[in-house]
Parts: structure tokens; C-alpha cells; sequence
């Protein structure tokens, strides 16, 4: 069944099924290409009679993930130029209910990802009275370049027009614009930590979910490397204007040519937020206002070095020499390498860059967060092709979504631990308490499980205290 829903710029059409209603590709702002390439996100022009809004809409310009993380992690494509779009999934889309708001805004290292992917799928937090808000934004080059001649952080100012949009629209889908929970995973959840301290998004949102994705921004000097790797290879100066004259195709290669050789372990050339002085600025302070849920997977590592074999393709001497890179005691190898016996190089450097890149980082943020803290790990290990608790296995938990998971968790992934995740996740959004003790001295972590699930305190500090 259809139905029908008003927003600032014009009428949309939905689908109702099974009671959740859907608005899918609903536009936020106006296509950012041709004379807006570049540019901070234009206002969407209004448009006379019913927009439908029943199925995806188009994708920002990206290719797939490389081999094999194209079979484990899906990102559909969708073309077009209206990619500045968002889908709401509610179960009423009638204003006056005041329901809690939740953002997803996805991860995929600022080049890939988008809105489209099934797992992302809002229908099992709409079932239980969330409107959830899915979020495009630009990536790669076109969002996160950064040139003289261009706003810094494109893709950030997108975000932040969503939830302008979610501010001004979300009551006619039965959500409160006073109640608003953004949660994003990995590149999503760094967004989210740049979003918390800066300026522009004061007010627009009241709680923060950051999943395996600490606050990490670079210099503008920094952030622009990548842009001269490509600018060099194009043979085109380093300025957005001369980036628009490039065929997208032939930019598009650029960019994964100039991203081939590193991941967040091994690291190497990629996208990153920057420091601009206005979107985002040096040393912001988070908002004491904004209640926080922060976490990451027990063995982030192994989604980037498993699959590829690299775990296996690290020899002692590596571990030394990266070791040596990062400036790591040697008496923190030790006791990585105790506790984990007959563990081999790749996992041992895997484990510290973990904690590393993510838990102590974590645990930095909670223990400067002036309001609260809740923290977790999760820890449930999958079998499909020896990822145990890899990076994004939590998000088809979170989003009870166990189905569309699969490539990630296997076939018989817990069910029960999907239904205390995604309850946890709704609790917080809906009154800022998850179920467990908020950050403190004794250093409570919820540690998510099966067959349970339960509170640990200060797990592994020993490993993190040798380093940090």
C-alpha cells in the first residue's frame, strides 16, 4: 500500500509493508555535479505534485571494494546524479508521534559504501517505534579531496545538510526532531566524532553511536597528498576545476590506483577528514550534552588480513620493522605474544594495531567525554572464512538484520545476541541508557556475546597500558 508524506519540498510517495512505511532515495540536496561539482551541497529545488520515492535512490560515484572484500562486503550501485539522498523507514508516517530518531551514516574508508546496501535495511527499528534515517553523502575524491579552490570536508557538509533536512522534515514521518541518535560504523563513526565538536552541528543531534571508528582528522597539508598522487597520474594540476574536466570513469580509476596499496592496518594513501578551522576545528571539545556509545570488535584486524592471506604473509621481521614505525615498546610484544601462545606475527600485529587504531583511542574519548560514556566490544567470533569478531560483523546484529549478514556472520549467526544488540541500541537512542553502567574509574565495558553477554571491566588493560 502507498502512502503519502510532506516534506519542505514537496509531497513523496512511500510503501507500507508489514506495518513499517518506507521513503527511499528522498532528496536532501541537489545533484552535486555539473555547475555544483566541488561545491558545498545546493539547496534541493521544490517540485509540484507527488514525488515517488519507492525504491534507491542513485549512489555517489565509487567502485567496489577490491577482491575479495567485494564478496564479503556487497555495495550496489545505483546511477544517477541525485545521490545527495536519504530513506526513511517509520512506522507511521503521520506527524504527532514524537518518536526517537536514529542517522545511519555508513562507513567504507570515505570511498565506498552508501545507503543502498541490504544490511542497512531501517524496517527492524521502524517495527520497533524508531524512525531510522539512512544517509548518502559524497566519497572519495569528490567529497574528501581537499584543493585550494574547493570547500574542505564536501562530504561532512552533505552530512550535516542531512540533518539540517531531518530537523525540518522528520515530524510529517512521525519523528522528533528534539530526539535524534546519530550512529554510523568505522568511516562513519569518524565522521560522527567530527561532527561532535563542530559548530555547525550544534543542536542538530542528542546522542552519538560510534562503531569502530575513534576521532582521527589530519592537517589540510595531509589531507591533499592523496589529491597530488592522482593529480600526477591524471596530468592535471591539483584544483578542483581541473578535477571536473577529468571523464568520472578515468577519475574514478585514478582514485583506486592512488588507494591500492594500504588498508587501516598497513596503512598507506586514502581520504581523510581534515582540519579546515570551520566545519571542523583544531582540539574541539565534545558537547557534555551529548550522551555517548562507543565501541569496537574484539578482532577488528583480521577483516583486512584474513581474506587477502596478508595475515600469513607476516614474517617476524615485519612485526619488528612495524613495531619500530609506530614506536611500540618491545615489552608490549611480549605481552601480546604471552598471552596469545603459538599466536603468529600477523595476528600478534593485528591485535596491537586494533587497539592501537581503536581501543585505546576508545577508551581515550570515553575518558575525556565531560557527559556519558557507555562502552562495548563485541566479541562473538564467525566462522565464515576464519573472520572471528572482524570489522562491520556487528552491524547486522545492531540492525537485526542477521539475513542480509550472511557473507559476514554465515548462516546461523545468534539470534538472541541480534535481539539484545539492536534493543541496546534502540534503549540508548531512546532515553540515552543502553542497559549497562556508564563509563567510569572501573572502566565498564559491555562485552556483546554469545551464548551471553555481560559486563567486564578494564578487559585487556594490561596489553593497552604497555603502549599507550
Amino acid at each position: 500500500m502507498d502512502t503519502i508524506a510532506v516534506t519542505r519540498h514537496g509531497k513523496i510517495r512511500g510503501r507500507i509493508q508489514d506495518g513499517v512505511a518506507a521513503f527511499l532515495g528522498v532528496p536532501y540536496a541537489a545533484p552535486p555535479f555539473g555547475a555544483r561539482r566541488f561545491l558545498a551541497p545546493q539547496p534541493v529545488t521544490p517540485w509540484d505534485g507527488v514525488r515517488d520515492c519507492l525504491s534507491f535512490g542513485a549512489t555517489a560515484p565509487k567502485r567496489p571494494y577490491r577482491p575479495p572484500l567485494d564478496e564479503i562486503l556487497p555495495d550496489p550501485d545505483v546511477a544517477g546524479d541525485d545521490c545527495l539522498n536519504v530513506n526513511v523507514w517509520t512506522p507511521s508516517p503521520a506527524p504527532g508521534l514524537s518518536l526517537p530518531v536514529m542517522v545511519w551514516i555508513h562507513g567504507g574508508s570515505l570511498r565506498n559504501g552508501s545507503n543502498t546496501i541490504p544490511l542497512y535495511d531501517g524496517a527492524a527499528f521502524a517495527r520497533d517505534g524508531v524512525v531510522l534515517v539512512s544517509v548518502n553523502y559524497r566519497l572519495g575524491v569528490e567529497g574528501f579531496g581537499v584543493f585550494p579552490d574547493a570547500p574542505d570536508n564536501r562530504g561532512l557538509l552533505d552530512q550535516l545538510e542531512a540533518l539540517r533536512w531531518v530537523r525540518d522534515n522528520i515530524a510529517a514521518f512521525g519523528g522528533d526532531p528534539g530526539n535524534v541518535t546519530v550512529f554510523g560504523e568505522s568511516a562513519g563513526a569518524i565522521c560522527i566524532a567530527a561532527l561532535l565538536t563542530s559548530p555547525h552541528a550544534r543542536g542538530l543531534f542528542h546522542r552519538a553511536a560510534m562503531q569502530s571508528g575513534p576521532p582521527h582528522t589530519v592537517s589540510r597539508k595531509e589531507g591533499a597528498k592523496i589529491v597530488k598522487v592522482m593529480a600526477r597520474a591524471l596530468g592535471v594540476p591539483p584544483r578542483a576545476a581541473a578535477f571536473a574536466d577529468v571523464d568520472p570513469s578515468s577519475l574514478l580509476d585514478a582514485q583506486v590506483t592512488a588507494t591500492s596499496k594500504g588498508n587501516p592496518i598497513t596503512g598507506g594513501p586514502g581520504f581523510h577528514i581534515v582540519t579546515d578551522g570551520d566545519v571542523v576545528v583544531p582540539d574541539g571539545a565534545l558537547p557534555a550534552d551529548v550522551d555517548l556509545l562507543v565501541g569496537a570488535n574484539r578482532e577488528e584486524y583480521r577483516l583486512w588480513l584474513v581474506p587477502t592471506g596478508a595475515v600469513h604473509r607476516i614474517s617476524p621481521l615485519v612485526l619488528r620493522l612495524a613495531m619500530l614505525k609506530f614506536r611500540i615498546p618491545w615489552r608490549a610484544a611480549g605481552l601480546y605474544r604471552s598471552s596469545r601462545p603459538g599466536a603468529p606475527p600477523g595476528e600478534i600485529l593485528g591485535e596491537i594495531a586494533t587497539d592501537m587504531l581503536l581501543r585505546g583511542p576508545i577508551n581515550r574519548l570515553a575518558d575525556s567525554h565531560r557527559g556519558r560514556s557507555f562502552v562495548y566490544e563485541f566479541a562473538w567470533r564467525s566462522p565464515e572464512r576464519d573472520l572471528g569478531a572482524c570489522h562491520a560483523l556487528e552491524i547486522g546484529f545492531v540492525f537485526d538484520n542477521l539475513a542480509a549478514a550472511r557473507e559476514l556472520t554465515g548462516p546461523e549467526a545468534p539470534q538472541p545476541l541480534a535481539d539484545t544488540m539492536h534493543r541496546a541500541w534502540i534503549a540508548f537512542a531512546s532515553g540515552g541508557d543502553p542497559g549497562w553502567p556508564a563509563w567510569d574509574a572501573s572502566r565498564p565495558v559491555m562485552v556483546f556475546d554469545a551464548p551471553e553477554s555481560g559486563i567486564v571491566h578494564a578487559p585487556r588493560d594490561e596489553e593497552l597500558k604497555a603502549w599507550i
